[in-house]
């Protein structure tokens, strides 16, 4: 099968394509900019649509419509023009947060906690608007693994010595290899489903704590974790805030970040990832991190 991949060249885009061709299909790179008309000759050649491309960060909320709203809309508008599946990269963001205690189910009213969640949401919103578009959105919890660089810092934190731990305690997050994310693709591509909302996560959610120490039993045992205060946390948010309207681009610690932080958390129940597509995460956090580890040595970026 010939399979459009938008966000080919992405950290979870890179990994589709090497395991479309693994498996004997060929990914055809999406790039931008999404014109529907362009678009559509190209998908009436494909046998399915994966859309990955978006924006995750960003200073203001209109640079996040225009990528994961009004793409969304022109890569749907193309696929349903040439009958072909759409496979939609969502995000656990567009559910909104919920602790361990009371994960989120796919059939819970969303509430979006921030500008990227409000974004990704709509966007679903655009494909379940579309009369006779056939798609599925899949909604990844956290996701890491090799070539990401959201936890990169972390790694390169620990091997300083201090691995800094923020946000609210008894939080907790559904987190996800991107191994397992790419087998959820892979097998939506496959599925004959439309209209599916489904969550991708490991079946066991992670505290923060979990994920600090695992980084640390990672690369540096010895590396210490400290306590950040929420209050400490709150003014970096607003001197990241500046610093982002002065740059033009995103600091790490922002507004929409801390509000993020001082959740209960984002937990999401999986099992209908497993009852629709037969996917249940394999990589346990604390070998999914010596993994990325690992890859991020070989590479060179630790």
């Amino acid at each position: 099968m010939r399979v459009a991949v938008t966000g080919a060249s992405g950290f979870i885009g890179r990994h589709v394509t090497a395991t479309l061709a693994a498996r004997g299909d060929e990914a055809v790179a999406v790039r931008r900019p999404f014109e529907a008309s362009a678009l559509e000759r190209m998908f009436r050649d494909v046998g399915a649509v994966v859309h990955l491309a978006g924006v995750v960060s960003a200073v203001r909320e209109r640079e996040y419509v225009d990528a994961n709203v009004e793409g969304t809309r022109a890569v749907a508008e193309a696929a349903r023009a040439a009958g072909v599946r759409l496979v939609h990269i969502s995000s656990l963001a567009a559910a909104g947060p919920a602790p361990a205690a009371a994960p989120r189910s796919e059939d819970d009213p969303p509430r979006p906690l921030t500008a990227y969640g409000r974004s990704k949401l709509a966007g679903e919103q655009v494909l379940r608007g579309m009369s006779g578009l056939r798609f599925v959105a899949l909604r990844p919890g956290v996701v890491y693994g090799p070539g990401d660089r959201a936890l990169l810092t972390l790694f390169r934190m620990a091997r300083l010595g201090v691995l800094p731990l923020v946000g609210r305690a008894g939080a907790a997050y559904t987190i996800v290899h991107v191994a397992d994310v790419v087998r959820a693709i892979a097998a939506a591509i496959d599925a004959d489903l439309s209209g599916d909302a489904i969550f991708v996560g490991h079946p066991m959610p992670a505290a923060a704590r979990d994920i600090l120490e695992g980084v640390r039993a990672a690369v540096a045992p010895t590396a210490r974790i400290v306590r950040v205060p929420m209050a400490i946390t709150r003014i970096a948010a607003v001197g990241g805030d500046l610093a982002g309207a002065i740059r033009g681009r995103p600091a790490p610690i922002n507004s929409s970040r801390y509000a993020e932080l001082a959740a209960a958390g984002f937990v999401c129940r999986v099992d209908r990832l497993r009852e629709r597509l037969g996917v249940v995460a394999q990589i346990d956090l604390g070998d999914g991190l010596a993994r990325t580890a690992e890859w991020y040595r070989t590479a060179g970026w630790l």
